[in-house]
């Protein structure tokens, strides 16, 4: 699922134009990225846990040439989800594509926005 289907469909359930809801998504996605930077942590209830780790320097080898090289110790932004998105996930039937129980990009049983099957 792209930003652009998740703008679409937030519009049409709330009924704001696509313009004014995709500028609620990115100011929210922007929010999150800064806090990140500033706070190296954000907590979302009942969704997740995005955070920044330093990751150590390593060994790793060429996967072409078989060579080994050193990489450098970085940061990455790190996700935990939350207890009701793992119990939910855990129930996703792996042969379908979208979320049992709902129509592609529709909603679900509980009034939530379901995933499309496309990546």
């Amino acid at each position: 699922m792209t930003k652009k289907e998740i703008v679409k469909q937030i519009s049409e359930k709330l009924g704001l134009t696509q313009l004014k809801t995709k500028e609620i998504v990115q100011k929210t996605f922007d929010a999150i990225v800064e806090t990140l930077l500033e706070e190296r942590r954000i907590e979302l209830r009942n969704f997740g846990v995005f955070e920044v780790k330093r990751r150590k320097p390593r060994k790793a080898r060429n996967p072409r040439t078989g060579e080994r090289v050193d990489v450098d110790a970085k940061n990455v932004v790190t996700f935990k989800p939350g207890k009701e998105m793992e119990e939910r996930v855990r129930q996703l039937d792996l042969g379908e594509p979208a979320l049992a129980g709902a129509g592609a990009g529709g909603d679900d049983a509980n009034g939530k926005i379901a995933k499309s099957g496309k990546n």
